[in-house]
């Protein structure tokens, strides 16, 4: 973890008080983290935004147009709040003061090159009409439709009255993340086998079968009743003429 104000590598406990004081923060990620399901970097197209519907105002999308440049695709209301305009289109470095932008497009061009997770603790520039104020700015990368990580999800909530916009910030401390395949996907030996189920495979659903041990070693006697074929060739013969009927009573005694 790098501090800025310190200039040393050193762990700051301003970084894990965000993480109490950016509750939203830590939503987006869960959700990212859900995405993976055994992969590195989820795919861009797999964001649902009513998966972080209470974070959506606070959300945003940039994708990777040049080494350390990246430029907002989507954004929430609250980006457009800080900056006191429409944010979708321009680039990401134009949240901080001309003093951190360097650092911060190593940091982006870090993140998606190794892939990395992204974390600053960020502090509001002050002057007249501008108040105290602090931030949490989270960056996660996606892949493309393409395969390519060039995306990011990314979430910034602010702590203080945004005053006098546009607001831009200085970086306090980053902390950066390598990533490694998530274990939420079964390998391919542990993925369960569907076996369909047959009458044998229920209980007394039907007897058992009989085993089958093979045809017979020698011919079996044929039963009685099968000694004889069952059916036979029935032949026609010409059938001889039929007598003259009888039409006189004398005739009945003769022969």
């Amino acid at each position: 973890m790098r501090n800025y104000r310190s200039g040393k590598n050193v762990v700051s406990m301003s970084m894990y008080k965000g993480e109490m004081q950016f509750p939203l923060v830590k939503e987006v990620e869960a959700y990212w983290q859900g995405l993976r399901e055994g992969e590195i970097v989820p795919l861009r197209s797999a964001i649902d935004p009513r998966g972080i519907e209470r974070a959506l105002e606070y959300s945003f999308v940039i994708e990777r147009i040049a080494p350390g440049v990246a430029r907002f695709r989507l954004s929430g209301m609250h980006l457009n709040d800080v900056m006191g305009m429409e944010v979708r289109g321009m680039p990401l470095t134009a949240f901080f003061t001309p003093s951190f932008r360097k650092d911060v497009s190593a940091r982006l061009e870090e993140m998606f090159q190794g892939p990395k997770i992204a974390e600053m603790t960020l502090t509001a520039e002050r002057g007249i009409g501008k108040p105290p104020m602090d931030a949490k700015l989270l960056m996660l990368p996606l892949r493309s439709d393409l395969g390519d990580i060039s995306r990011a999800l990314g979430c910034l909530v602010t702590i203080g009255q945004i005053g006098r916009t546009p607001r831009r910030f200085d970086l306090e401390s980053v902390r950066m993340t390598p990533l490694a395949p998530s274990n939420t996907r079964c390998a391919d030996n542990d993925a369960p086998v569907m076996v369909p189920v047959t009458q044998r495979d229920v209980p007394g659903f039907a007897d058992p079968a009989a085993p089958f041990d093979g045809p017979p070693t020698a011919p079996q006697e044929r039963a009685p009743f099968m000694a004889r074929p069952m059916l036979r060739v029935v032949r026609s013969v010409p059938q001889e003429p039929e007598p003259a009927a009888v039409t006189r009573r004398e005739d009945l005694g003769r022969d």
